[in-house]
C-alpha cells in the first residue's frame, strides 16, 4: 500500500526521483506539498490546487485536535471528505506546535501538558493521543510524536532524544491502522554524533519512510547542508525521506542535491498573504510604489494562472487595497513557483543533467552564510 520504487539516482550528487504510492494516490518525488493546516491551503480552493498540479498537502494535528476536534473530522468522514481533497494528505503530529508553545507548556517524559492557543484551556499530548488523533483525521502518511529541542543546546538535545526515541516505539506500539503510513523523526540539532544516533535508532525502526527534523527553526543554511550531508549515507536508500518545514526556493534545491524526496512549508501562503511573491533570486514585496505602473507580470516566463493574466500594477493595487484576491492570486503563483521547481528538478534527474539545472538556479541566491 506504501511502496517507494526509486526511479533515477543522480550520478554527481545524493539526488533522486521516485514514486510513493499510497492509498490516494502516487506522489512522484522530489515533491511539495503546500499547509493546509487547518484542513485548507489558505486562500486556495481543492480544485485550483488541483489545476495547479498539487499531489500532496499537509495538515496540522494540533490546531485540527482543537478546532473542529479530530472526533468530528472522523464522524464527517475522515479529512480527505471533510476537506474535499482525493489527493494524498499528510499530517503532522502536532509536536512542533506544542513544543513551540514555550510559555504554556510542560514536558515529562510521559508526553506533553499544554494551553490552547484559542481559549487557555489545558490539554495533553502524549505519542499514543497523537496517534489516536491521526487515526482519526485518517490522512495518508502520519508522522511520529517528537520533541523538537533548541538545536544548538548540546545537552538538552542529547536529553531529548531519549524521549523523542521512545516515544517513536510507543507510536509504533499505538498504530492501528494498515491504511497509515507512519513516518519515524530524526533530531539531533546540529550535532553530528547525536543527529547520527537518532538516524541510526529511528532507521533500526522499519516504517515507510523517515523525515528529518529540527530544521529551519534558527540555525544556519550552512548548519542545515552539513546536517543533511551526515545523514544522506546513514538514511536508508529504498524509503523516502521527508525535510520537515522547509520551503524556500534555494532549500529545495540544496535539499534535494542532499537526498532528500518530500517538502512542506506555509511559507508560499504565508508571504501571498504579505503581499509577497517569489520570483526567480527574489522576493517582490508588491506593496512597493515601485510596481504602481509596471505592465509587466511578476514573471514573465512563468506559467500559472497569475502570470498569465495580471499584471505586477494590478497586484499592486490588490495589495494595497487589501482585496482577498491579492492573497489568492499570489498564493496561486507561489505554490506554482515551488511545485514547477520540484517538476523541474525530477525531469533534470532523469535526464541526468540536474547538476547544471541547479548550478544555474543556485547562482540567483547568495552563498549559504
Amino acid at each position: 500500500m506504501f511502496e517507494f520504487e526509486l526511479i533515477a539516482t543522480d550520478h554527481g550528487s545524493s539526488a533522486r526521483a521516485g514514486r510513493l504510492q499510497t492509498p490516494h494516490g502516487v506522489l512522484e518525488t522530489p515533491v511539495f506539498a503546500p499547509v493546509g493546516t487547518a484542513a485548507t491551503v489558505k486562500a486556495m480552493k481543492p480544485s485550483d490546487l488541483k489545476e495547479l498540479g498539487v499531489s500532496l498537502i499537509l495538515s496540522n494535528t494540533y490546531h485540527l485536535y482543537l478546532r473542529p476536534g479530530d472526533e468530528l473530522v472522523r464522524e464527517m468522514g475522515g479529512l480527505h471528505r471533510f476537506m474535499a481533497w482525493d489527493g494524498p494528505i499528510l499530517t503532522d503530529s502536532g509536536g512542533f506546535q506544542v513544543f513551540s508553545l514555550s510559555e504554556t507548556r510542560k514536558i515529562d517524559e510521559d508526553g506533553v501538558t499544554f494551553q490552547s492557543h484559542i481559549d487557555g484551556s489545558y490539554h495533553r499530548f502524549t505519542p499514543e493521543r497523537s496517534i489516536a488523533i491521526q487515526e482519526n483525521l485518517g490522512a495518508d502518511i502520519i508522522m511520529a510524536f517528537d520533541e523538537c529541542p533548541p538545536p544548538t543546546d548540546y545537552d538538552y538535545v542529547a536529553r531529548s532524544l531519549v524521549r523523542t526515541h521512545s516515544w517513536l516505539e510507543r507510536c509504533v506500539a499505538a498504530k492501528t491502522r494498515p491504511d497509515q503510513a507512519l513516518f519515524g523523526i530524526v533530531q539531533g540539532g546540529i550535532f553530528r554524533d547525536l543527529r547520527e544516533q537518532s538516524a541510526q535508532f529511528v532507521t533500526g525502526i522499519d516504517l515507510p519512510g523517515y523525515a528529518i527534523g529540527g530544521l529551519a527553526v534558527g540555525e544556519t543554511k550552512t548548519q542545515m547542508h552539513h546536517v543533511l550531508d551526515w545523514l544522506q549515507p546513514v538514511m536508508p536508500a529504498e524509503k523516502p525521506r521527508y525535510l520537515m518545514g522547509v520551503g524556500a526556493p534555494e532549500d529545495l534545491v540544496n535539499g534535494v542535491l542532499r537526498g532528500v524526496d518530500i517538502f512542506d512549508c506555509v511559507l508560499p501562503t504565508r508571504l501571498a498573504r504579505h503581499g509577497s511573491a517569489t520570483v526567480l533570486g527574489e522576493r517582490l514585496n508588491l506593496r512597493n510604489a515601485r510596481f504602481k505602473n509596471d505592465a509587466a507580470p511578476l514573471d514573465p516566463n512563468c506559467g500559472c494562472y497569475t502570470c498569465r493574466h495580471f499584471s505586477r500594477a494590478y497586484l499592486h493595487h490588490l495589495v494595497r487595497s487589501n482585496e482577498i484576491l491579492a492573497h489568492i492570486l499570489l498564493s496561486t503563483h507561489n505554490i506554482y513557483f515551488l511545485l514547477e521547481l520540484a517538476r523541474q528538478m525530477r525531469e533534470a534527474i532523469l535526464a541526468g543533467e540536474l547538476a547544471a539545472f541547479a548550478a544555474g538556479f543556485l547562482s540567483h541566491y547568495p552563498e549559504p552564510d
